[in-house]
């Protein structure tokens, strides 16, 4: 595959872009991070996740010191290209910081 896709998408003005991480099986959201064009790039090629921390400023290989990677499956962008979609499978089964599964556990009531 042509990685001219990559440059077609749209990055805000620090050259970033959210990306989504999804299970690959179940459909459930685990968390989001932000990419840029080389965490795009090495993710593509290596076929890990990668991402960019904007607290650290650098490239963070998702897993490299807690071993909890993130093998990539799928790779979508959305109609607008302003957001990635990353299917995968979440070795170790925790993809939040906190020991969770999902960053997504704290509900709101509505």
């Amino acid at each position: 595959m042509s990685d001219n896709w990559i440059e077609k998408l749209k990055y805000d003005e620090r050259g970033l872009i959210p990306a989504i991480a999804q299970d690959h099986q179940d459909g459930t959201i685990l968390m989001m991070a932000w990419m840029n064009r080389h965490a795009l790039e090495l993710t593509v090629s290596i076929g890990e996740v990668h991402y960019w921390s904007r607290s650290r400023q650098e490239l963070w290989h998702k897993g490299a010191t807690s071993g909890h990677i993130q093998k990539l499956k799928k790779l979508y962008y959305d109609c607008d290209r302003d957001v990635i979609l990353v299917k995968i499978e979440q070795i170790g089964d925790i993809a939040c910081h906190t020991g969770a599964r999902s960053c997504f556990f704290t509900e709101v009531p509505v």
